[in-house]
């Protein structure tokens, strides 16, 4: 049994003072408010639930700051980006993977993140490597401690009009068969910080006779979809072109959208696809530092919210890890967008304890944990800050979510658990040095 004495916690009614939060074998298994500190609890300034960063590349933190050069040709975008990622994923092993991931793990615990969401699809050839690249993914949350949500993703071809792969993706690339069966085996091997949920990589990458494949067998086995949708304005153009429809009109008049689904991006969207959307039920999975630094462009939140849409935030390309921060670009964007503040407050709500409640539910659902925030039963995933930083000081109850992404600078996250363990003590991650150095390694490897 552990207990954490919480000065002031967010609870799932709010915040409250005094909060001893009892904690047995992972689990929350009692709160109280307004009581007093017990002599071996454990005490915390302000205590908030974690976040699941509902969608992440793992890999890809070994290319964060690498592509910032112009190009020859001087025209730099996704495309131009996505070139010098597929170098990358085609020369990370999978023990250079764990190194990799254990450091970008070991971060988002830093950061505010409590689980991760990670769709993945260096899958290799089975034939020679097997499911090593989700046991380094494994691997690496145990190292780091953080909650798993692995998102193994069907990729099949390069694009609507090309039924094969590039050579530079075949890496990526299994039969509907293989990657059923791979979903089998790794769901086979969950443990209690690992579950397995299931994606496809875009409708560009898969034939509708596939993902129909995939969202059935979602359907029968009640999991999590997950899909890169509508990132690209050319791929909306392609998709037109394909089939007389726009990326997010076409899905959800050939399946049947709902909860289940966490849709990645969704950028170019249209009233009608944003309204029906939000209708829908599904969790769109926005990571707004990755979408500007490849220049994606803006979503359409203002109205996305305005229909009860639902959003989650993931840290993708791994250009930025910090949950708050993703927050913060999240409402910047769109007040650059509509000169106007306050965009994501509804009905009078503070943005920031606004962005977060939704965070935490979005996330829950994209990535099918049990429960949402800090509840009695629930998972014991949380966040402790300190009180006495200057980040903090002078705010209330109403502020100080709004303290916390719109502040700017370090977190003031003074300790980090997940499943009852701490991972995170005084600041710092508990095998901090050997991630660094693993991380190193893997970096000289691939240079």
């Amino acid at each position: 049994m552990t207990t954490v004495f919480a000065r002031k916690a967010l609870l799932a009614k709010g915040w409250a003072a005094n909060v001893r939060i009892r904690v047995e074998a992972g689990r929350i298994v009692a709160i109280e408010q307004g009581t007093a500190a017990a002599a071996t609890a454990e005490i915390a300034d302000v205590v908030i639930p974690g976040i699941c960063n509902a969608h992440s590349h793992a890999f890809q933190r070994a290319l964060a700051g690498r592509t910032e050069q112009r190009s020859p040709q001087g025209e730099d975008n996704f495309w131009s980006w996505r070139t010098r990622m597929y170098e990358l994923a085609n020369r990370v092993s999978a023990s250079e993977l764990t190194a990799i991931a254990t450091q970008a793990y070991s971060e988002m615990l830093l950061a505010g993140y409590t689980a991760v969401a990670e769709f993945h699809y260096l899958h290799g050839d089975p034939a020679t490597d097997g499911d090593a690249m989700f046991a380094a993914l494994q691997t690496a949350a145990q190292n780091s401690g953080i909650r798993l949500v692995y998102v193994p993703v069907l990729y099949e071809r390069a694009g609507f009009e090309q039924d094969e792969a590039l050579a530079r993706q075949r890496r990526f690339v299994l039969s509907v068969d293989a990657f059923l069966e791979h979903h089998a085996r790794c769901a086979a091997a969950a443990n209690e910080l690992t579950t397995v949920a299931i994606g496809a990589h875009s409708l560009r990458a898969v034939s509708a006779a596939a993902l129909r494949a995939v969202a059935d067998y979602a359907c029968d086995q009640d999991l999590p979809l997950h899909l890169h949708i509508a990132e690209q304005t050319a791929e909306v153009e392609q998709c037109i072109a394909a089939t007389g429809q726009r990326p997010v009109a076409w899905l959800l008049e050939n399946f049947a959208v709902d909860a289940h689904w966490c849709l990645v991006h969704a950028t170019h969207i249209d009233a009608a696809e944003t309204a029906a959307l939000a209708k829908s039920g599904a969790v769109v999975c926005l990571c707004p530092s990755t979408e500007a630094n490849l220049g994606d462009g803006i979503f359409p939140l203002r109205d996305f919210l305005t229909h009860g849409g639902r959003i989650a935030i993931g840290s993708d390309s791994q250009i930025s890890i910090n949950a708050f921060e993703e927050l913060r670009w999240l409402e910047y964007g769109q007040r650059l967008l509509h000169r106007s503040r306050t965009i994501a407050a509804l009905d009078g709500a503070h943005t920031g304890q606004e962005l977060f409640d939704r965070v935490i539910a979005g996330g829950a659902q994209a990535g099918a944990l049990a429960t949402t925030g800090l509840v009695p039963g629930g998972a014991a995933d949380l966040v402790t800050l300190n009180g006495d930083d200057p980040m903090l000081q002078g705010h209330n109850d109403e502020t100080l979510l709004d303290a916390l992404v719109f502040s700017g600078y370090r977190l003031p996250v003074d300790r980090v658990m997940v499943g009852g363990e701490w991972r995170v003590v005084a600041g710092q991650h508990i095998a901090a040095a050997a991630a660094r150095r693993n991380f190193a390694a893997a970096m000289s490897a691939l240079q």
